[in-house]
């Protein structure tokens, strides 16, 4: 080897070591910079045919382990979603208050008992009717304060998606702009490894956000696709999400894949070549906040409106429902029953049990009352009742328009309809050919009335009307009637009213208060599936104080097992960012342990340099 190819390759090792003390220093300036990888070079020999083969820098090398990595993104999206459900739950327990505070929906449910107690023993004492009155008041403020409350958090969820779409945006928008660059650089470029330390930290913020997997492709570059194949960036092209936020919420807006009923923001992903589809509709995210707030939105906070729906809903009906039995009523060899169905307002029912004689199988069929044709037909879920057929009947056409739609209903039974008088329904069997009895006919009507000599009476109302369970095309009256119940203002303005059921009733008639307190604290109802509590098959049946005590329960399990699932997300979480960290991150010591390293090397190749130049002085000088 000539001392010319000698010099060459000193120099050459001087130029690796030059490269290695750039990155060391590096390397220490950015160790607690956040997202920065810690980045070495690799050396080569290259094979010169010579003795004392030069070297070069291939490649600068971004130390991590990228399984770990993978792992941690898919964890990170899992926090996320956990931190969403943590912190709404947490909200939501507030609303709910502290079992045994005095401001809670459970207290105030308990005064009003209380209240109505007292009144049962003392209807004739003013204070005691007023305590009542204010009791009433107190709840329903109370469920009104709480159901605004929910509607909130809901608010919050949405004004949550509006932000995460928005960082969602400008990480796709920064990725695709780093691929772009990534293209044009090199391994050996250093560039590229700061560039790629950009890109993952995007990438990491979009996988909080969302479940993403990431593919690497040729050039440098990165493709990125939720778990459920939507493509969100491939190459330099990112995709577009928008979502139309609603604003302020309340318990009608609901989510619904028809854009146009819809009362709610959705998530619409737009490609680079302007195909359009909706992530909520298609359920193309599965995890991170987004999902956290579309669950939290669209389902957790809607069952517990419904919840508080359906106990304002049930106090106000427990109280007005008046239920009137059918009378015996014959036709020659048929039988059946009467009912007057003139006073049935939307949303009241006509109830007729019958059994079919061949396999002594007893049936139920509960007629609706619909006023809004458009919601018909009605579903069998329109009833808590888990085993009874539902039918609605639209009264625009009168009571003969009534009754044919009622033989249609009954045509495979046996059974006919028929209206022999003013309003009276008749329901008989089929006479002599006996496959079928009418059991029972009946119907049930909300009491407008205070003094109509029934007990009931409609101290809650639905702001300033009647709850009546109506059914429309937006759904059921009692959606968001825990946002509007109210006391009867005649109540309010004459509080006699709780005792006086009808004409020359006495002051000191228990009657009514007794009808009041037995239905808030004894009475057993039964309570829709969508509150959470039972089943379709199998509604919850109970005292309106014991189904809030579900609620409450319910409630708070819920909060709990969201409060560990993040604490534990968390715990995973730290333990595969202390892994990541183990190798990605910037160990001081061993930088300065490796400096050292390289200064040797470079006071070794300078000295070779300095030898190499001092002989080839000399030989000029000898003039060789």
């Amino acid at each position: 080897m000539g001392l010319t190819q000698a010099l060459s390759t000193a120099l050459s090792g001087l130029n690796a070591t030059q490269t290695g003390l750039s990155l060391v220093a590096g390397n220490v300036a950015n160790a607690n910079t956040p997202g920065y990888v810690r980045k070495t070079a690799t050396v080569v020999e290259i094979g010169s045919g010579t003795e004392g083969s030069p070297v070069q820098v291939t490649s600068i090398n971004r130390m991590l382990d990228e399984f770990v990595q993978t792992q941690l993104r898919t964890e990170s999206g899992g926090a996320g979603y956990a931190d969403i459900q943590g912190k709404l739950y947490t909200e939501l327990q507030s609303v709910y208050g502290t079992p045994g505070a005095t401001s809670t929906l459970e207290s105030a449910f308990n005064n009003f008992t209380s209240a109505l107690q007292a009144l049962t023993t003392s209807p004739d004492d003013g204070p005691t009717r007023t305590a009542v009155v204010n009791a009433a008041q107190q709840l329903t403020q109370q469920l009104n304060s709480m159901s605004d409350s929910v509607q909130s958090l809901r608010g919050e969820c949405e004004l949550g998606l509006s932000n995460d779409v928005t960082a969602a945006n400008n990480a796709m928008r920064q990725i695709a702009q780093i691929n772009s660059q990534m293209a044009a650089t090199t391994a050996q470029d250093s560039t590229a490894a700061a560039l790629e330390d950009q890109r993952d930290s995007y990438i990491d913020q979009l996988a909080k956000l969302m479940d993403i997997r990431v593919l690497k492709t040729g050039n440098n570059e990165v493709s990125i696709m939720t778990n459920s194949g939507v493509q969100l960036v491939a190459g330099n092209q990112a995709s577009t999400l928008s979502f139309n936020a609603k604003g302020t919420m309340n318990a009608l807006a609901q989510w619904n894949a028809t854009p146009t009923l819809s009362g709610v923001g959705t998530i619409t992903l737009t490609a680079p070549n302007g195909s359009q589809s909706d992530l909520v509709a298609n359920k193309s995210i599965r995890s991170g906040e987004i999902a956290g707030y579309l669950q939290m939105r669209d389902q957790v906070l809607v069952q517990a409106q419904n919840q508080l729906d359906q106990f304002a809903a049930t106090m106000a009906s427990s109280l007005s429902d008046v239920t009137t039995a059918g009378t015996p009523a014959t036709s020659g060899l048929q039988s059946g029953f009467d009912v007057d169905i003139g006073s049935l307002k939307a949303g009241n029912t006509i109830s007729l049990t019958y059994t079919d004689t061949a396999s002594s199988q007893q049936h139920q069929i509960t007629f609706v009352r619909v006023d809004n044709s458009s919601a018909l037909p009605l579903s069998n879920t329109a009833t808590t009742n888990p085993n009874d057929t539902v039918v609605g009947l639209d009264f625009s056409g009168g009571i003969g328009s009534v009754i044919t739609q009622i033989n249609t209903a009954l045509a495979s039974t046996g059974m006919t309809a028929s209206n022999p008088s003013g309003n009276t329904l008749e329901i008989l069997d089929d006479g002599a050919a006996n496959t079928v009895d009418v059991n029972s006919l009946s119907t049930t009507v909300t009491a407008t009335s205070f003094t109509s000599g029934n007990a009931q009476l409609p101290l809650f109302l639905d702001g300033s009307g009647a709850y009546t369970g109506a059914i429309s095309s937006a759904g059921s009256q009692s959606v968001g009637l825990a946002g509007r119940i109210a006391v009867n203002q005649s109540v309010t303005n004459d509080s006699s009213l709780l005792v006086n059921y009808q004409t020359g009733t006495s002051v000191a008639d228990s009657t009514r208060p007794n009808f009041m307190y037995d239905q808030m604290v004894s009475a057993s109802h039964e309570y829709a599936a969508s509150t959470g509590i039972g089943t379709v098959a199998a509604p919850y049946s109970g005292t309106i104080s014991g189904y809030l005590g579900q609620v409450i329960s319910q409630q708070s399990a819920a909060a709990n097992s969201a409060s560990s699932l993040q604490q534990g997300q968390d715990v995973v979480l730290n333990s595969l960012q202390q892994r990541f960290n183990d190798k990605a991150g910037v160990n001081v010591d061993q930088e300065m342990a490796n400096l050292l390293n390289l200064q040797n090397s470079y006071a070794a190749n300078a000295r070779v340099m300095t030898t190499i130049n001092t002989m080839l002085n000399a030989l000029m000088q000898m003039g060789l």
